[in-house]
């Protein structure tokens, strides 16, 4: 079993104090101006622009990204990055088109902005959805996963670790946004340094194994030992096809997965939507260019691995239940790293989980509170009422993930793909919602109700439809593989695309229907000028954009 030494204790306990601390005392210094519900919740102008990027990356890492995805990179290679660089391009879209949508017509939370523009019904159906979705699938996961990682590598148990992170982040996230915002600027510090150097030691040991030294020198032969793990664009042959199908890693379902999660996910844009348009876009352009630098600090890791485990090394401690498992890449490589350096990575890896974590359990509060409890169950509570309900929310929301993560087999399907699955079977149907919502104003709410339950009934069908129907017909275009057993399959990332297509096309024809029938539907205020970039804007995305082309050129 491994354990940490007094001195990794130590580093850890410091990060401790200095969270919570700097927490309450960002709390105690901004209460006396936290007058409202949408202030305690959304921070309303009061987080600057690199509070909202550092939050951003700090809710969006966690342990799928530093466990998970290092596992995919030790498993399949670079492609897994087409997960962190497509964020970086998904982010300036979001930040351009959705960001002042949202700003202009004053919405502060996703079931708002369908109520807004569609309905009661859409918006209800759709909070309660949101509110079962974070809670049973990203907040179970996220705390289960990290919970499984700080025990792989303090070997304290399992139930402490995830009753210690549940406590950790009800600490921060019952201060309000405000304090999520400014402590997820130290969490992204912990996070970034801590991850630098599991990056380096991963590199250097790389560069040892092959009598060299030096990150670069690693580097280069992770390139040469392990070429087949530095191509980003799959081939049909590759198994890995099923994961990230070729192209529509570029320009198809991938898409849809980042469009909707940067722009359409209450968790994410909720740290956006309580400052001005200006200050929010500098946060997100910030957020992707973190983005660009998270692959380094959770793939390379795993490509290392892989690497020294085809070596002869972590024969023993990459085994699980008696079988190769992927995810044990990063905690076997953070059980290298020298007493101190250990305790700061393991704080890292701490901060990503905590921060998660808190966002996660913040929007549930905000939706839970403002769209359900405020509008359906007492719709006349004063401000401090509703706060105090949100700060309930939080608890109960993560005392719920603490006692069914450990019954959902979050560890047997990995925790990233557990993720992608489950939210992948509404995503093509919400972002349908969203999109046509924006830029439509012809588009009913019945289409949107269409899109809501349709697109997910038509993902249901997509998984399943293999059993039943001989899909070799689609195999010459790539979106579909023979399984181990030969049958058919369309992979998870091209299953949303087509979904997310057959949605559209329904939501247009619904929408043209009913206004030939004299159905006006409501719209929001939409205009030109709302998507005007200021010049240092533009550069810093044309800077990102260059960025992630000379990526893809290099490795495709």
């Amino acid at each position: 079993m491994q354990t940490l030494s007094t001195k990794d204790y130590i580093v850890f306990l410091l990060y401790f104090v200095l969270i919570v601390g700097y927490g309450f005392w960002i709390y105690n210094r901004k209460k006396k101006g936290q007058t409202s519900s949408k202030d305690y919740f959304l921070a309303e102008g009061s987080l600057t622009w690199w509070a909202i990027g550092a939050s951003l990356i700090a809710s969006n890492i966690s342990a799928e990204q530093f466990i998970g995805m290092s596992g995919s990179g030790f498993k399949m290679g670079l492609a897994i990055a087409t997960y962190e660089w497509m964020s970086a391009a998904t982010l300036l879209i979001v930040a351009v088109f959705f960001i002042p949508v949202y700003i202009k017509n004053k919405i502060f939370t996703m079931p708002q902005y369908l109520l807004q523009r569609y309905n009661s019904n859409v918006a209800m159906i759709m909070a309660v959805f949101w509110l079962l979705l974070y809670v049973f699938v990203n907040l179970t996961s996220i705390l289960y996963l990290g919970a499984l990682a700080i025990s792989s590598i303090s070997g304290l148990n399992l139930t402490f670790c995830m009753l210690f992170l549940a406590f950790f982040a009800v600490m921060i996230t019952l201060g309000g946004m405000k304090v999520i915002g400014y402590t997820d600027v130290i969490q992204v510090f912990f996070l970034i340094l801590g991850g630098l150097v599991t990056t380096y030691l991963a590199l250097d040991l790389v560069a040892k194994e092959f009598g060299s030294s030096g990150v670069l020198n690693g580097f280069q032969l992770m390139t040469t030992h392990a070429n087949d793990h530095f191509h980003m664009i799959f081939e049909k042959t590759n198994p890995n096809y099923m994961d990230l199908p070729g192209l529509s890693v570029l320009i198809g379902g991938m898409m849809i997965i980042n469009l909707n999660y940067w722009g359409c996910n209450q968790y994410i844009t909720q740290r956006a939507l309580g400052a001005d348009l200006k200050t929010a876009r500098s946060g997100i352009l910030f957020a992707a260019f973190l983005k660009l630098l998270m692959p380094v600090i959770v793939v390379l890791p795993g490509i290392a691995a892989f690497v020294l485990y085809q070596n002869g090394h972590f024969n023993t401690e990459m085994l699980q239940d008696g079988s190769l498992n992927p995810d044990r890449a990063y905690p076997t490589l953070l059980n290298l790293l020298p007493v101190g350096l250990k305790g700061l990575s393991f704080a890292a890896l701490t901060a990503a989980i905590v921060a998660s974590l808190a966002g996660k359990a913040n929007s549930i509060a905000t939706i839970f509170t403002l769209d359900i409890y405020k509008t359906k169950l007492n719709i006349v509570a004063d401000e401090k009422k509703l706060v105090n309900i949100g700060k309930k929310t939080i608890v109960i929301a993560m005392l719920i993930a603490v006692l069914v993560a450990p019954f959902l087999g979050i560890d047997k399907k990995g925790g990233f793909q557990y993720i992608q699955e489950y939210t992948g079977f509404v995503s093509p149907g919400v972002f349908a919602m969203f999109i046509l919502g924006f830029f439509w104003k012809r588009t009913t709410s019945n289409a949107a109700l269409f899109a809501t339950i349709g697109g997910f009934m038509m993902s249901i069908i997509f998984k399943f439809m293999p059993a039943f129907v001989n899909l070799s017909f689609l195999n010459p275009l790539g979106f579909a593989v023979p399984n181990s057993n030969g049958v058919f399959e369309i992979p998870f990332i091209d299953r949303m695309g087509f979904v997310f297509l057959i949605c559209v096309i329904g939501m247009v024809i619904i929408s043209i229907y009913e206004s030939k029938k004299g159905i006006k539907p409501n719209g929001l205020e939409v205009d030109s000028t709302m998507f005007k970039m200021s010049p240092s804007f533009i550069i810093g995305a044309l800077i990102v954009v260059s960025i992630i082309t000379a990526f893809y050129t290099i490795f495709w």
